[in-house]
Protein backbone atom coordinates (compact mmCIF):
# COMPACT_ATOMS: atom_id res chain seq x y z
CA UNK A 1 0.00 0.00 0.00
CA UNK A 2 2.48 2.33 0.38
CA UNK A 3 4.59 1.38 -2.49
CA UNK A 4 1.41 2.34 -4.26
CA UNK A 5 0.44 5.99 -2.60
CA UNK A 6 3.88 7.00 -3.00
CA UNK A 7 3.64 6.17 -7.10
CA UNK A 8 0.30 7.79 -6.95
CA UNK A 9 2.19 11.01 -5.58
CA UNK A 10 4.99 10.73 -8.26
CA UNK A 11 2.39 10.89 -10.78
CA UNK A 12 1.05 13.83 -9.49
CA UNK A 13 3.79 15.38 -8.74
CA UNK A 14 5.03 15.04 -12.64
CA UNK A 15 1.98 15.86 -13.84
CA UNK A 16 1.80 19.42 -11.92
CA UNK A 17 5.05 19.70 -13.33
CA UNK A 18 3.95 19.31 -16.89
CA UNK A 19 1.48 21.41 -16.65
CA UNK A 20 3.20 24.45 -15.42
CA UNK A 21 5.74 23.68 -17.79
CA UNK A 22 2.78 23.51 -20.57
CA UNK A 23 1.30 27.45 -18.96
CA UNK A 24 4.53 28.54 -19.19
CA UNK A 25 5.14 27.82 -23.05
CA UNK A 26 1.17 28.77 -23.73
CA UNK A 27 2.39 32.17 -22.21
CA UNK A 28 5.28 32.45 -23.78
CA UNK A 29 3.48 32.20 -26.89
CA UNK A 30 0.34 33.98 -26.67
CA UNK A 31 1.82 37.11 -25.00
CA UNK A 32 4.34 37.71 -28.15
CA UNK A 33 0.94 37.28 -30.21
CA UNK A 34 -1.26 39.76 -28.71
CA UNK A 35 1.91 41.79 -28.37
CA UNK A 36 1.98 41.44 -32.25
CA UNK A 37 -1.40 42.10 -33.14
CA UNK A 38 -2.18 45.69 -31.06
CA UNK A 39 1.23 46.39 -33.00
CA UNK A 40 -0.46 45.37 -36.27
CA UNK A 41 -3.33 47.10 -35.44
CA UNK A 42 -1.70 50.58 -34.34
CA UNK A 43 0.41 50.39 -37.03
CA UNK A 44 -2.67 50.20 -39.87
CA UNK A 45 -4.67 52.94 -37.82
CA UNK A 46 -1.47 55.56 -38.38
CA UNK A 47 -0.66 54.86 -41.26
CA UNK A 48 -4.46 55.08 -42.53
CA UNK A 49 -4.66 58.39 -40.97
CA UNK A 50 -1.29 59.56 -42.34
CA UNK A 51 -1.97 58.75 -46.12
CA UNK A 52 -5.53 60.55 -45.71
CA UNK A 53 -3.14 63.42 -44.86
CA UNK A 54 -1.47 63.29 -47.68
CA UNK A 55 -4.18 63.32 -50.59
CA UNK A 56 -6.55 60.03 -49.31
CA UNK A 57 -9.12 59.09 -51.93
CA UNK A 58 -7.56 61.55 -54.16
CA UNK A 59 -4.51 59.23 -55.11
CA UNK A 60 -7.11 56.46 -56.51
CA UNK A 61 -7.79 58.83 -59.73
CA UNK A 62 -4.58 60.69 -59.25
CA UNK A 63 -3.28 61.54 -62.87
CA UNK A 64 -0.27 63.89 -62.13
CA UNK A 65 3.04 64.51 -64.43
CA UNK A 66 6.19 65.94 -62.80
CA UNK A 67 10.17 66.24 -63.15
CA UNK A 68 12.93 64.06 -62.26
CA UNK A 69 16.45 64.90 -62.72
CA UNK A 70 15.40 66.16 -66.48
CA UNK A 71 13.17 63.29 -67.41
CA UNK A 72 9.18 63.67 -67.47
CA UNK A 73 7.40 60.86 -65.36
CA UNK A 74 3.37 60.60 -65.07
CA UNK A 75 1.11 58.23 -63.12
CA UNK A 76 -2.58 57.72 -64.09
CA UNK A 77 -4.60 55.90 -61.28
CA UNK A 78 -7.66 54.25 -61.76
CA UNK A 79 -8.68 52.47 -58.61
CA UNK A 80 -7.17 49.16 -58.93
CA UNK A 81 -5.82 50.12 -62.20
CA UNK A 82 -2.52 52.42 -63.42
CA UNK A 83 -0.47 53.54 -65.94
CA UNK A 84 3.42 54.55 -65.18
CA UNK A 85 5.11 56.43 -67.69
CA UNK A 86 8.90 58.27 -67.94
CA UNK A 87 10.24 60.28 -70.62
CA UNK A 88 13.63 60.90 -71.58
CA UNK A 89 15.59 62.09 -75.14
CA UNK A 90 18.87 60.43 -75.05
CA UNK A 91 21.07 61.31 -78.17
CA UNK A 92 18.67 62.79 -80.00
CA UNK A 93 16.36 59.85 -79.67
CA UNK A 94 12.98 59.92 -77.68
CA UNK A 95 12.51 56.88 -74.95
CA UNK A 96 9.56 56.27 -73.51
CA UNK A 97 9.02 53.82 -71.07
CA UNK A 98 5.29 52.49 -69.77
CA UNK A 99 4.48 50.17 -66.83
CA UNK A 100 0.68 49.32 -67.22
CA UNK A 101 -0.81 46.95 -64.63
CA UNK A 102 2.52 45.63 -64.03
CA UNK A 103 3.55 45.08 -67.95
CA UNK A 104 6.69 46.83 -68.82
CA UNK A 105 6.97 48.45 -72.62
CA UNK A 106 9.82 50.78 -74.08
CA UNK A 107 9.13 52.88 -77.25
CA UNK A 108 12.28 54.45 -78.97
CA UNK A 109 11.01 57.15 -81.43
CA UNK A 110 7.64 55.56 -81.55
CA UNK A 111 8.52 52.15 -82.08
CA UNK A 112 8.07 49.73 -79.71
CA UNK A 113 11.73 47.95 -79.45
CA UNK A 114 12.44 43.91 -77.52
CA UNK A 115 14.65 44.19 -74.56
CA UNK A 116 16.02 41.31 -72.33
CA UNK A 117 14.49 40.26 -69.12
CA UNK A 118 17.35 41.92 -67.45
CA UNK A 119 16.75 44.99 -68.79
CA UNK A 120 13.28 44.73 -68.31
CA UNK A 121 13.39 44.58 -64.27
CA UNK A 122 15.65 47.32 -64.27
CA UNK A 123 14.21 49.85 -66.38
CA UNK A 124 10.66 48.59 -64.34
CA UNK A 125 12.83 48.68 -60.88
CA UNK A 126 13.97 52.17 -62.08
CA UNK A 127 10.25 53.52 -62.94
CA UNK A 128 8.49 51.78 -59.87
CA UNK A 129 11.23 53.08 -57.26
CA UNK A 130 10.93 57.13 -58.75
CA UNK A 131 6.56 56.72 -58.23
CA UNK A 132 7.04 55.05 -55.17
CA UNK A 133 9.01 58.00 -53.69
CA UNK A 134 6.80 60.61 -55.45
CA UNK A 135 3.52 59.57 -54.27
CA UNK A 136 4.17 58.22 -51.02
CA UNK A 137 2.23 56.65 -48.56
CA UNK A 138 -0.08 56.35 -51.27
CA UNK A 139 1.79 52.28 -51.54
CA UNK A 140 1.59 51.89 -48.00
CA UNK A 141 -1.57 50.33 -48.49
CA UNK A 142 -0.87 47.18 -50.68
CA UNK A 143 -1.40 43.96 -49.51
CA UNK A 144 2.25 42.77 -49.88
CA UNK A 145 3.02 45.34 -47.06
CA UNK A 146 3.91 44.62 -43.32
CA UNK A 147 3.10 47.68 -40.73
CA UNK A 148 4.66 47.11 -37.54
CA UNK A 149 4.46 49.92 -34.85
CA UNK A 150 7.81 50.59 -33.12
CA UNK A 151 7.79 53.29 -30.94
CA UNK A 152 7.27 57.38 -29.94
CA UNK A 153 9.84 59.48 -30.54
CA UNK A 154 11.16 62.96 -30.65
CA UNK A 155 13.14 64.61 -33.07
CA UNK A 156 14.23 68.30 -33.19
CA UNK A 157 11.87 68.65 -30.21
CA UNK A 158 8.96 67.10 -32.62
CA UNK A 159 6.64 63.65 -31.78
CA UNK A 160 6.51 61.09 -33.81
CA UNK A 161 5.22 57.77 -34.31
CA UNK A 162 7.87 55.19 -35.86
CA UNK A 163 6.58 52.82 -38.01
CA UNK A 164 8.70 49.81 -39.62
CA UNK A 165 7.92 48.25 -42.81
CA UNK A 166 8.84 45.41 -44.64
CA UNK A 167 7.37 43.48 -47.66
CA UNK A 168 6.32 39.97 -48.68
CA UNK A 169 7.95 38.25 -51.16
CA UNK A 170 4.95 38.01 -53.45
CA UNK A 171 3.96 41.37 -54.68
CA UNK A 172 7.01 43.00 -53.07
CA UNK A 173 8.84 43.41 -55.98
CA UNK A 174 12.60 42.50 -56.54
CA UNK A 175 13.66 44.31 -53.31
CA UNK A 176 11.01 42.80 -51.28
CA UNK A 177 13.49 42.26 -48.68
CA UNK A 178 14.66 45.56 -48.17
CA UNK A 179 13.10 47.13 -44.26
CA UNK A 180 11.59 50.88 -44.35
CA UNK A 181 11.46 53.23 -41.59
CA UNK A 182 8.89 56.03 -40.91
CA UNK A 183 8.75 59.05 -38.77
CA UNK A 184 5.18 60.30 -38.74
CA UNK A 185 4.73 63.65 -36.95
CA UNK A 186 2.05 63.35 -34.37
CA UNK A 187 0.57 67.01 -35.08
CA UNK A 188 0.42 67.06 -39.34
CA UNK A 189 0.33 63.32 -39.59
CA UNK A 190 2.87 63.57 -42.37
CA UNK A 191 5.61 61.36 -43.25
CA UNK A 192 9.05 64.19 -42.23
CA UNK A 193 11.25 61.44 -42.31
CA UNK A 194 12.22 57.87 -43.67
CA UNK A 195 14.70 55.56 -43.93
CA UNK A 196 15.75 52.37 -45.30
CA UNK A 197 18.34 49.66 -46.23
CA UNK A 198 18.76 47.95 -49.27
CA UNK A 199 20.78 44.24 -50.67
CA UNK A 200 21.41 45.40 -54.03
CA UNK A 201 25.26 46.85 -55.37
CA UNK A 202 26.56 45.79 -51.78
CA UNK A 203 24.24 47.31 -49.87
CA UNK A 204 23.42 50.56 -48.09
CA UNK A 205 21.71 52.59 -45.53
CA UNK A 206 19.73 55.87 -46.47
CA UNK A 207 17.50 59.11 -44.36
CA UNK A 208 15.68 61.48 -45.71
CA UNK A 209 14.60 64.53 -44.44
CA UNK A 210 11.75 66.10 -46.14
CA UNK A 211 11.68 70.39 -47.47
CA UNK A 212 9.73 72.16 -49.91
CA UNK A 213 6.32 70.32 -49.11
CA UNK A 214 3.19 71.62 -50.85
CA UNK A 215 -0.16 70.44 -51.54
CA UNK A 216 -1.45 70.19 -55.13
CA UNK A 217 -5.32 69.72 -55.96
CA UNK A 218 -5.68 68.20 -52.22
CA UNK A 219 -2.20 65.95 -52.90
CA UNK A 220 1.16 66.64 -50.78
CA UNK A 221 4.17 66.75 -52.83
CA UNK A 222 7.53 66.79 -50.48
CA UNK A 223 11.51 66.91 -51.53
CA UNK A 224 13.54 65.03 -49.37
CA UNK A 225 17.79 65.48 -48.76
CA UNK A 226 18.66 62.32 -48.91
CA UNK A 227 21.56 61.36 -46.73
CA UNK A 228 24.22 58.23 -46.15
CA UNK A 229 24.90 56.57 -42.97
CA UNK A 230 27.58 53.75 -42.52
CA UNK A 231 26.50 50.34 -43.38
CA UNK A 232 24.99 48.10 -40.80
CA UNK A 233 23.61 51.32 -38.61
CA UNK A 234 20.24 50.52 -36.97
CA UNK A 235 17.25 52.60 -39.02
CA UNK A 236 16.29 53.68 -35.32
CA UNK A 237 19.70 55.26 -35.42
CA UNK A 238 19.66 57.48 -37.68
CA UNK A 239 17.45 60.28 -36.42
CA UNK A 240 19.91 61.10 -33.24
CA UNK A 241 22.85 60.79 -35.82
CA UNK A 242 20.97 63.60 -38.19
CA UNK A 243 20.63 65.78 -35.02
CA UNK A 244 24.46 65.45 -34.30
CA UNK A 245 25.00 66.19 -37.85
CA UNK A 246 26.81 63.05 -38.06
CA UNK A 247 25.21 61.86 -41.42
CA UNK A 248 26.96 62.84 -45.03
CA UNK A 249 24.74 65.06 -47.44
CA UNK A 250 24.48 62.24 -50.59
CA UNK A 251 21.64 64.23 -52.86
CA UNK A 252 18.82 66.04 -53.29
CA UNK A 253 15.23 64.14 -54.20
CA UNK A 254 13.19 66.74 -55.92
CA UNK A 255 9.88 66.31 -58.09
CA UNK A 256 9.78 69.52 -59.83
CA UNK A 257 7.14 71.20 -62.54
CA UNK A 258 4.12 69.44 -61.02
CA UNK A 259 1.01 68.63 -62.95
CA UNK A 260 -2.45 67.59 -62.58
CA UNK A 261 -2.95 66.33 -65.61
CA UNK A 262 -6.98 66.26 -64.87
CA UNK A 263 -7.07 69.90 -65.18
CA UNK A 264 -4.91 71.14 -67.87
Amino acid sequence: MRKIIISIGIFYTLMACKNVNNEKQLSGMVIPSVQKEKEQIKADRIIDKLIQAHGGALYETADYSFVFRKKKYRFTNKNNEYIYSVTQEKEGHVIKDFITNGKFERFVNGQQINMSNRQIEAAKGALNSVIYFATLPHKLKDASVNKKFIENTVIKNENYDLIEVTFDEQGGGKDHDDEFHYWINQKTNKIDYLAYNYRVNNGGVRFRSFYNRRVIDGVTFQDYVNWKADLGTPLKELPVLFEQERLKELSRIETESIVNMKTK
